[in-house]
């Protein structure tokens, strides 16, 4: 049959034959099925082996373009995931409770779904679970990023010598703690700047910089661009907005 809709299908046992747009495709447990809009598809499952899954069928469109594309393979092998199989058991809960606010829940399910898909698939990052203290770390760097935080001081927050913590830091995450940090405040500091409610002084020292010369060097090493052309460039756009609503009214 041709679908009218995405189909997603992740194996979790089991094994089956699929045909789509009449290319044969055997899966198994682990295997990711994306089968896009209007794909002919039909598929058998083997009696020796019958296919386990979780399914969602569905539309998937962008805003102010209309269907969108995955960027999915037709078959890909993830393994078994079990966050993964969570969210598609809290999907379908919340799809048959049907309370009130319930659409939005499975909607946002869904989305956490192809978040994870893609996570896995084209950046192939498996969601490793950091060590505890690096994700204490994390989450005191997340929620302190505009304070004047060092390695010596988070190590010691967290028992251990600073040449340990910082070793630890880098293993897990892939970056040193300085690089981890700057990255956090820069990514604030672009937020503010694109808001138009701040200038640069006030980004600088509220996202951690104490010298706002060195943030305008540092945003722009990372950014391409300096700050400050960051925040014409945004009250251009308010100013073109503000003359075509004038323009509306008049």
């Amino acid at each position: 049959m041709t679908i009218d809709f995405v189909d997603i299908t992740y194996v979790v046992a089991g094994e089956a034959e699929y045909m789509i747009d009449h290319a044969p495709h055997r899966v198994s447990a682990g295997d990711l099925i994306c089968i896009p809009k209007w794909a002919h598809r039909s598929a058998i499952s083997f009696p020796e082996r019958p296919m386990e899954c979780y399914c969602v069928n569905g539309q998937v469109f962008e805003p102010g373009i209309g269907d969108a594309v995955l960027p999915l393979p037709l078959v890909s092998h993830i393994g078994l995931h079990q966050d993964i199989i969570d969210l598609f058991r809290d999907l379908n809960a919340a799809w048959l409770l049907r309370d009130p606010c319930g659409g939005l829940q499975v909607r946002a399910l869904y989305m956490m779904i192809l978040y994870r898909f893609c996570q896995i698939i084209l950046y192939k990052d498996v969601g490793i679970a950091y060590d505890a203290r690096v994700q204490k770390a994390l989450r005191h760097m997340l929620d302190h990023y505009g304070d004047p935080l060092t390695v010596q001081a988070m190590a010691k927050m967290l028992g251990l010598s600073t040449l340990y913590f910082g070793s630890l830091f880098k293993r897990e995450t892939g970056f040193s703690f300085r690089q981890y940090l700057s990255s956090i405040r820069l990514n604030h500091a672009e937020d503010m700047l694109g808001s138009g409610e701040y200038n640069v002084n006030e980004v600088a020292i509220a996202c951690g910089f104490s010298d706002v010369f060195y943030f305008s060097r540092v945003f722009k090493e990372n950014r391409g661009i300096a700050p400050s052309r960051v925040l014409r460039a945004r009250k251009r756009v308010q100013d073109q907005k503000a003359q075509l609503f004038a323009g509306k009214e008049g």
